[in-house]
Order: C-alpha cells, then sequence, then structure tokens
C-alpha cells in the first residue's frame, strides 16, 4: 500500500520555534545566525478554546510576540514567545519524542564553527566526517541560548550519494 501525498505540497514555508525570552533569541537568530528580521506580531490570546483548538495548547495560553527571520533566501523562522500555565522550560533533547534540530548549510565549516567559538556559542564536540551515502559531508552541533540544537553540515565537493545514488538503494 502506498501513500498518498498531500495534494499540491511543495516545499517547507517556515519552522516554528518557541523561545524564553524573544529579546535574546532575536539576537541570536540576527547576530550569530546571520537571519534578516522581517517584521513581528503579538500578543494573541483568547478567553475561549481557541488557542487549545487551533494550536494544540493551553486554552490561557498567551502569545507575547511572534517575530518571523529569513535565512538565506530559502528558510524562515517563526519565533513564538509563550506564557502558558503548563509550560515546559526544557528543550526535547533529539532523543525525545519530538526531539528536533534544524541543520545549516555552511561552505567552510571549520571558518563556521571559529566564528561559533569566538561568539561564546556552545559547540557539541568536534566535526565530525560522515560515512557511506554521505561521505564528503562534514557536520557538527550547536546550542542556542535556550538550548535548542542547530547543526552546521558542509559538503562543498557533494555527497557520495550524489555521485552514485544506485550504490545506496
Amino acid at each position: 500500500m502506498s501513500a498518498t501525498p498531500i495534494p499540491g505540497v511543495r516545499h517547507v514555508d517556515h519552522i516554528g520555534v518557541t523561545v524564553p525570552d524573544i529579546r535574546e533569541a532575536h539576537v541570536f537568530f540576527t547576530e550569530v545566525l546571520g537571519c534578516e528580521y522581517l517584521y513581528r506580531f503579538g500578543p494573541i490570546a483568547d478567553a475561549g478554546d481557541w488557542m487549545a483548538v487551533h494550536l494544540g495548547v493551553h486554552p490561557r495560553a498567551t502569545i507575547r510576540r511572534v517575530h518571523f527571520y529569513g535565512l538565506g533566501g530559502q528558510a524562515i523562522f517563526e519565533v513564538f514567545q509563550y506564557d502558558a500555565p503548563d509550560q515546559v522550560g526544557e528543550p526535547p533533547r533529539n532523543s525525545d519524542v519530538g526531539g528536533h534540530h534544524v541543520a545549516l548549510y555552511v561552505d567552510d565549516l571549520d571558518a563556521a564553527v571559529d566564528a561559533l567559538n569566538e561568539r561564546g556559542v556552545r559547540v557539541m564536540g568536534a566535526p565530525t566526517s560522515s560515512r557511506g551515502a554521505h561521505e564528503g559531508q562534514r557536520w557538527v552541533y550547536f546550542t542556542s541560548p535556550w538550548g535548542m540544537q542547530f547543526e552546521l553540515v558542509s559538503y562543498p565537493d557533494g555527497k557520495a550519494y550524489y555521485r552514485n545514488p544506485a550504490a545506496f538503494e
């Protein structure tokens, strides 16, 4: 049985992220990641059940502010700061259900890691060289001030998969 895709899906439109401090996040997205600040709105709250029905959050949750950032002409980050009675303050780890990371392509991984280190950003270990279908790629994880994981990847000469896809079927 084959799955039927959602009709008309074309690409990822944006990535939503909830942060504890929108000002701190603004500095991270603009000064560390190099995003372009686009616009903001908020607050958003409702006395009924709109927040629970439409966003899956506590009905008394309030979105203090939402900021939008563009990166590289492709990615859009929608960054929320919520207040909610049942809010969890710890980000999920990659091994937790709902765990995640955002991977960013860079031309020069070593220069990018040096820049993160100079800014005092926590880089998780040294860059790793991939094997198998990803041979030719190097990567490293780093964290935002609120603990969200990001990854830098670089494969300036391509990946093994792209050179010979049949070898990895």
